[in-house]
């Protein structure tokens, strides 16, 4: 064969996401780039690797081959620059890191801060829903992922680090945003925006709800906690959301807190990555600080901020 390992790292996006436009859309291409190099990898192997049946893209054997090889490959680079910057004695090289949506108000900052102390890392922030970041985790494909629950029957190391603050928001003019206790049973009447189902908040609402022998049943479904908070804004109802990304909205007046029975809940964010694995020590580093620094800066103690890469995908 002599595919690149460029066509090598499209292939792999595409055999991740089954999909050529979410491949095209984490690789910042366009679709028709993408398939052509897929073609053109496939004229390298000899045989096809992605099958169509309708609407819907499939491996093929010599493609789940491919795509096993494609992972193989990558975790190999990643502990061979690891190594090099290891030898250097420096923090430096690549830093790869995947986190579901709602730590997109905090980790950036986060991240900010920690390249400021170390200038040589080269970070990769991918902000993705919480299906394509356990995807990523079991396929090794990152140095950590952040999420909010941990995952169940995953082999990994977990690291809490900062705790998820969520609250009941509600419109400036709600009738319950006067500061008075709300009962639980009387919030459930009103008109609730919710995640997805499987989305962190969600079930986390959802526990405390069954606890206390209420369920709901959601207004609207929304795909991310942005759309959710412009939601809310706009008066289609109340929603439970991280604390964290409301510090604007708040200040503007534009939000109001609820004080409702049970609320705030408290769970904690994690840092994970796979039992066994060989950390850089630009990595290795990171958690570190993420562990011993994560909450004075997540509290806005330290301001300044370092330029990365960000690749955003919907739906957390």
């Amino acid at each position: 064969m002599h595919a690149t390992l460029q066509q090598l790292r499209l292939f792999a996006a595409v055999a991740r996401n089954l999909s050529f436009t979410k491949a095209a859309d984490e690789m910042h291409l366009t679709q028709p780039a993408v398939s052509i190099q897929i073609r053109r990898l496939e004229e390298h192997v000899g045989l096809p690797l992605i099958e169509h049946v309708g609407r819907r893209v499939y491996l093929t054997p010599v493609g789940q081959e491919l795509y096993d090889a494609c992972r193989d490959i990558f975790q190999r680079l990643g502990v061979f620059e690891g190594a090099v910057d290891q030898l250097k004695g420096e923090v430096a090289g690549p830093l790869r890191l995947s986190v579901v949506t709602t730590a997109e108000y905090f980790l950036p900052h986060l991240l900010g801060v920690f390249l400021r102390r170390h200038p040589l890392v080269q970070p990769y922030l991918n902000v993705t829903n919480r299906a394509t970041v356990l995807a990523r985790l079991i396929d090794n494909e990152d140095d950590l992922v952040v999420m909010g629950r941990v995952p169940d029957g995953v082999s990994a190391e977990v690291l809490p680090f900062l705790d998820n603050v969520l609250v009941v928001a509600a419109p400036p003019d709600h009738p319950l945003a006067d500061g008075r206790p709300v009962a639980l049973a009387d919030l459930v009447r009103d008109r609730f925006l919710f995640r997805e189902p499987g989305s962190g908040t969600r079930i986390a609402t959802e526990k405390l709800l069954t606890e206390h022998g209420l369920s709901i049943t959601p207004y609207m479904e929304l795909g991310s906690a942005e759309a959710i908070k412009h939601g809310v804004m706009a008066g289609l109802g109340v929603a439970v959301l991280p604390q964290h990304s409301l510090g604007t909205e708040l200040a503007a007046g534009l939000l109001k807190v609820l004080n409702v029975e049970g609320f705030p809940l408290r769970r904690p964010w994690y840092a994970v990555y796979r039992k066994g694995k060989r950390l850089t020590l630009a990595a290795s580093t990171f958690i570190e600080f993420l562990s011993s620094r994560g909450k004075q800066v997540a509290a806005g103690m330290e301001r300044e901020s370092a330029p990365f890469t960000i690749v955003t995908h919907s739906n957390d």
